[in-house]
């Protein structure tokens, strides 16, 4: 099940990115890398830093799974910028659900503390799109007011706590990544956002005030 749940984000996050391409109209070889970037970005980060085997140095099949996903998006989305901004969205949510719960899953087969896990889940499920963007010229999601880092920790932390409670570790990943991605839909369709983080220039308000 982990195996087939991992091809699915690589799959969802892959399409993501090969979207954004073609938004920004970029040729095949463009959207192939932002594809690859999107799927695999956070999970190598991850690896990486567990000191680890990177995950598709090990299987090149996430290798070929994003390069076809990559060329059926070329193939059947001809015109990028008429997909409803909102279906990207919802794509990469459903990317940063997966990858959030599977990376804390990771951590901790690999023998790691439950906050490192949890901070490994949320790169695992956010460092691609930030890749992506930053390839894109756009502030990334988890810099925005939007609600997804928290999505991605949200998933971690109900994982680690039904695996805690004694919960069979498929109902744990089923359920933690229903509770992430719940979360990241429910940002986007009430368009629910943390505060903005804004410092006041003191000097203009006293001169208001004066």
């Amino acid at each position: 099940m982990l195996y087939w749940l991992d091809l699915f984000g690589i799959v969802v996050f892959a399409l993501s990115g090969a979207l954004m391409a073609g938004r920004y109209k970029l040729d095949p070889f463009g959207v192939v890398v932002l594809a690859a970037v999107t799927a695999i970005g956070g999970g190598t980060i991850r690896d990486v830093i567990l000191d680890t085997p990177v995950f598709w140095v090990e299987s090149p099949i996430y290798l070929y799974v994003i390069l076809l996903t990559a060329i059926l998006t070329i193939i059947f989305i001809r015109r990028p910028k008429r997909i409803p901004k909102r279906f990207l969205l919802i794509s990469d949510a459903f990317g940063l659900a997966l990858f959030a719960v599977l990376g804390t899953e990771k951590a901790l087969s690999l023998g790691s503390d439950t906050t490192v896990a949890i901070v490994m889940g949320m790169i695992t499920g956010v460092a691609g799109g930030m890749i992506r963007d930053v390839l894109c010229n756009v502030i990334p999601l988890i810099l925005r007011q939007e609600i997804y880092a928290l999505a991605a920790i949200l998933g971690g932390i109900l994982f680690v706590c039904l695996q805690t409670l004694g919960a069979s570790e498929n109902i744990a990943l089923i359920s933690a990544i229903v509770g992430a991605l719940s979360l990241r839909l429910a940002a986007i369709y009430w368009q629910v956002s943390l505060p903005a983080f804004q410092i006041i220039d003191l000097k203009n308000t006293k001169s208001d005030i004066d």
